[in-house]
This record gives structure tokens, sequence and C-alpha cells, in this order.
């Protein structure tokens, strides 16, 4: 797998360690976690990532301006909703992967495969 260095946004503890454990299965080498918009923007430029996995809900806000950030900065993401297709996403972020709470190895395998092929 060429993603070995991946940003985690989410705000639930609980699920961003479940995450980081399913990306380190899969073969990631590096997960840094962010609770919030401010943090990922902090980590974001002082370190590079291969890929985002971005809470589309993250309380009293979206990551919806970070994925903004992150496509300026060409840096491939996904998102996970625990919504599933009731929320709605800009038009500028409707085609991005996503996939939804409960995730498991497989979904966020093929998420990052998914970002792999399309070269997001």
């Amino acid at each position: 797998m060429s993603i070995k260095r991946v940003l985690v946004l989410e705000d639930n503890f609980i699920i961003a360690m479940e995450a980081e454990d399913i990306l380190k299965s899969i073969g990631v080498d590096y997960v840094e976690i962010a609770g919030n918009v401010a943090e990922a923007e902090a980590l974001i430029a002082e370190q590079f990532f291969d890929f985002a996995l971005l809470d589309v809900n993250l309380g009293s806000q979206t990551s919806f301006d970070f994925a903004a950030i992150l496509i300026e900065r060409g840096v491939a993401f996904g998102f996970v909703s625990g919504y599933g297709d009731d929320f709605v996403f800009p038009p500028a972020l409707r085609d991005i992967s996503r996939i939804t709470k409960p995730f498991n190895e497989s979904s966020v395998a093929g998420l990052l495969a998914t970002a792999v092929a399309s070269g997001s």
C-alpha cells in the first residue's frame, strides 16, 4: 500500500483509536489523530500526510472546510459519516469517497484503495 501516513479527524476518541488500530493493521505506518478542525489544521501545517480520514460531523462543525484545505494541498482524503447518505455534502465534495459508521477493516481498506486508484 502506498499510503503510509494518515491523519484522522474524529471528535470521538474511541472511534479515533479504532480507526488508528484498523489503519495500522492494513499497513499504515503512522497515524495522527485530531479531535477538531483547529488541531487538524495545525498538524497539516507541520507534517506531511498521504491521506486523511475525516469524520463529517464534528459536533458544532463539519470537516468540509478542512477538506478544502486538503484539496488545495493535494492530500487525498475520504469521509466517514454516521449519517449515511442523509447528510448534505457541498457540491465540490459530493464525489469524494465515503464510508459509514460503524466502519471495519474492509471498509477502511476499500476507502484507501479507492483514493489510491483515483489519485485523489
